[in-house]
């Protein structure tokens, strides 16, 4: 079975990496806004409605189809989000950031971006992040202002339960049952009547003073959790 997983790192930005995570933002917000404005709902439309519209910038092609995906994305967050609560503000990315799954490599521990023809930038890997991804195929990079992201896939063997157990907690008690037809049941009564002991206790605090009450409330809350503990911890053993 194929999952996805990522590994970050820190690192510090040069001037000509702000200058691409800048761009990158200012392509995804001019897709957020012609998606708003032309009411699309799918990745193909929104590429068919942004793509010429961004060829003012002066970026490799898939950074622009990176972020008519990520716009897709986020406009679709939105959509869902408004049908829920109709006063929710319109998306905007104000921090700088840029995500692709193109044109990247990783080559003598460093990672290469392309910017323009010929023009890469290389940002270096640190141990963890080399040792982590060795032997594994990359998906797509992530950069921030300050923090890097790569994510790759893994193939990992599925597990087969051998049974299941089904967990039923009430307020004195707790029943296990499990598929091979055993059933455990644990009398919580005592941490129940505990509780209602120390409830009664705190709600005859007659002092106005708000501090006193929140130390005497605190004095009992621990005695509480140190009598449930114990009830606990004798029924556990």
């Amino acid at each position: 079975m194929r999952v996805f997983k990522s590994v970050w790192q820190h690192y510090a930005p040069t001037p000509e990496i702000a200058w691409l995570l800048e761009q990158f933002r200012q392509m995804l917000n001019d897709c957020i806004r012609i998606g708003l404005a032309e009411n699309v709902t799918s990745l193909k439309s929104l590429s068919l409605k942004a793509y010429r519209q961004l060829s003012g910038y002066d970026l490799a092609s898939y950074y622009k189809l990176c972020a008519v995906s990520a716009a897709t994305g986020i406009l679709r967050n939105y959509r869902k989000a408004k049908r829920k609560n109709p006063h929710v503000k319109e998306p905007y990315a104000r921090r700088p950031r840029l995500t692709t799954c193109y044109g990247f490599k990783v080559r003598d521990s460093e990672l290469s971006l392309p910017v323009h023809a010929r023009e890469h930038i290389r940002i270096p890997l640190n141990q963890h992040i080399q040792a982590t991804i060795n032997g594994f195929a990359l998906r797509s990079v992530t950069l921030t202002e300050d923090r890097l992201s790569l994510a790759y896939t893994n193939e990992v063997q599925q597990l087969r339960p051998r049974g299941f157990i089904g967990i039923d907690r009430n307020l004195d008690n707790v029943t296990v049952a499990a598929t091979d037809g055993t059933v455990h049941r644990h009398d919580l009564s005592e941490v129940a009547r505990v509780k209602a002991v120390y409830l009664g206790v705190r709600s005859h605090f007659k002092r106005n003073d708000l501090r006193i009450r929140r130390k005497v409330s605190g004095k009992y809350g621990r005695k509480q959790r140190e009598k449930v503990q114990q009830i606990l911890h004798h029924w556990h053993s």
